[in-house]
Parts: structure tokens; sequence; C-alpha cells
């Protein structure tokens, strides 16, 4: 069987935390890829002639040949079944239920927190950027996250499903956007973003925002 040509696009600055999730996915099943990029503040992904305008004029999106999908979880979901254990790595955990967790863990980091979204951009994680204070909404949604990370975290382990899986690298992204400014974090948690961070994929990523 032939190697799908497999494109990866995102942000020209590498800021996107969604990017980041599909880039650590390619990696951890080893899979080669080309990465290209297009310019969201001068607004090329708006133009017709962009290959994703036809989709959600969004990053990421994920070319498999002549397969074009965006939206990061669905991309990431898709890279564990069309490219299933054994034979590439799993980056969804093997257990229905746990498995299902990850994908409510995923959605949930994406539609909800929208002010520490707000207050705390991922130019704080790429680019070492400083925010002022919480607003009252945002501590608000930091306890938030606190109290439920702290609950998924509750056994103890170091990745949330004894396994390593994607969601760990979404949720420590969160989690990073407030310990990388110097927020006050639950010591557990904050240890677990800074052991989740120390992955060599995640660290490529990482990097290329550095070599911009």
């Amino acid at each position: 069987m032939s190697q799908p040509v497999i494109t990866l696009w995102s942000d020209a600055d590498f800021f996107s935390p969604y990017v980041m999730s599909v880039y650590v996915a390619l990696q951890e099943k080893s899979l080669p890829f080309t990465l290209k990029t297009v310019d969201l503040n001068r607004g090329e992904h708006l133009q017709a002639g962009w290959t994703g305008y036809a989709a959600t004029r969004r990053v990421p999106l994920l070319e498999v040949d002549d397969f074009a999908l965006s939206e990061s979880s669905a991309i990431t979901e898709y890279l564990d079944e069309r490219f299933a254990p054994p034979e590439w790595e799993r980056i969804y955990p093997h257990d229905l239920q746990k498995r299902a967790r990850a994908r409510q863990i995923q959605a949930w980091l994406r539609s909800d927190l929208m002010p520490i979204r707000e207050e705390r951009s991922t130019a704080v994680v790429f680019d070492g950027a400083k925010m002022p204070d919480l607003s009252e909404a945002g501590r608000q949604s930091a306890e938030k996250l606190f109290a439920t990370a702290t609950t998924l975290l509750a056994h103890g382990g170091k990745n949330l499903f004894g396994e390593w899986s994607i969601a760990d690298a979404d949720l420590a992204l969160m989690l990073n956007r407030l310990v990388l400014n110097g927020d006050k974090v639950p010591e557990a948690l904050a240890d677990y973003a800074s052991f989740q961070w120390q992955r060599a994929s995640i660290q490529r990523y990482v990097a290329l925002s550095a070599k911009r």
C-alpha cells in the first residue's frame, strides 16, 4: 500500500492550540506530513484561492490525498481511525468509556472557558506574553477549570487515563495559559501541565513558534 500524502495547514505564527493538537497527533503516530501555513492576520484564509476556503476557512486543515478535513477534534478522531492501532500509535484510550471521556474533555475545552481563552491568549504559551490579572469572569472560569481537572486527575496519575492520550495535550495547553502567565494554579495541576509539556511531540510544536 502506498503512503498517503498528508498536509497540515497551520497559522503562520504557530499559535493555534487546535493546530497543535493535530500536529501532536501526527507526530505521535509517526506519520510523515508536509506543514504549510496560511497568514490569518493578512486574511489569507478568507481568500477563495486557499485550499481550506471551501471547508470552514479555519485552521487546522488536514489533507490526506484528495480528502480535506477541518476542525481539530474531528481530525484527530479521523487520524486514530484511519491510521489505527496496532500498526500506528494510539492517541485515544482503548477503553470505550475512557475514549468517550477523552472526546468529552476535548469538546469541553473547545466550547467552554471562554474568559480564559480571551484573557490568556496562546501568545502567553507560545510567545512568553504576560497578561494583566484575570477579571471576575476569568477567575470563575479558572476555578471551574481547576475543579474539573482536579476531579479528572483525582487518581493521582501523570496522564488522564493511565495511558497518554491527545486529551492530555489539550488539557495541558489550557492549564498552561494560566501557569505560564504566572497565575496561581493548584500545584498538582501545574505539575501535570509541566509533565505533559515535556512530551517530545509537544516540544516540537513549541519549537515552531520559537523559530518564526
